[in-house]
């Protein structure tokens, strides 16, 4: 069950990402001004949803391994 839920976050952090990635319009490393910008609406609840789905796989990790 457990390797059932890491699969699904797993997929789900990476549509996640491409999706900041494509949201920001410059390709996959972005433009030197792009760095510097604050991040507001969309933008920030995919940074913020992004870092929890991260979290999550972390423990969803090492608790499969301890298991």
């Amino acid at each position: 069950m457990l390797n059932f839920i890491q699969i699904v976050v797993s997929v789900t952090l990476v549509v996640v990402i491409l999706a900041q990635v494509r949201g920001q319009g410059s390709g996959l490393f972005g433009a030197a001004e792009s760095s510097f910008r604050t991040r507001r609406g969309l933008e920030k609840t995919l940074f913020q949803f992004t870092i929890f789905l991260v979290f999550t796989f972390i423990v969803i990790s090492i608790i499969s391994a301890r298991v």
